[in-house]
């Protein structure tokens, strides 16, 4: 099997400012290896508000797909800059997730990039108790 189905991304931040001709931006890069489509369920958690829930994006077989967390969005609203934020990303097919971030808020940008982590929950218990 290549992948997992349950991914937890714990750091996420969009700075307010950038300079120079880069805008900082941070994506979600999905790999899915399999022939078939993979729907994703995305979950953004926050600290001081409820999470946005029931983000849906699909990964096409075969394919790659790199998404930009200022353009997710549930019932309208979207993820705001300068406030640190957390992501739970569920597949229906095991897929692989690495998590980038380029910083532009200083003229030496940095580019950071991380796999994410896979979650494999207990069978009978819910991540949600």
């Amino acid at each position: 099997m290549k992948g997992e189905h349950h991914w937890i991304i714990p750091d996420g931040f969009i700075p307010p400012v950038s300079s120079g001709d880069l805008t900082s931006h941070e994506s979600i890069c999905v790999l899915n290896c399999y022939g078939r489509d993979a729907t994703l369920a995305i979950t953004v958690y926050f600290e001081d508000r409820p999470p946005l829930e029931g983000i849906a994006e699909t990964v096409k077989g075969r394919r790659t797909k790199h998404i930009r967390t200022s353009l997710l969005h549930a019932s309208g609203e979207r993820i705001p800059e300068n406030a640190p934020y957390a992501i739970e990303i569920e597949s229906d097919i095991p897929v692989i997730v690495q998590y980038s971030r380029l910083d532009t808020t200083q003229p030496e940008l940095a580019l950071m990039s991380t796999m994410a982590y896979p979650l494999k929950t207990n069978k009978g218990m819910s991540v949600h108790e």
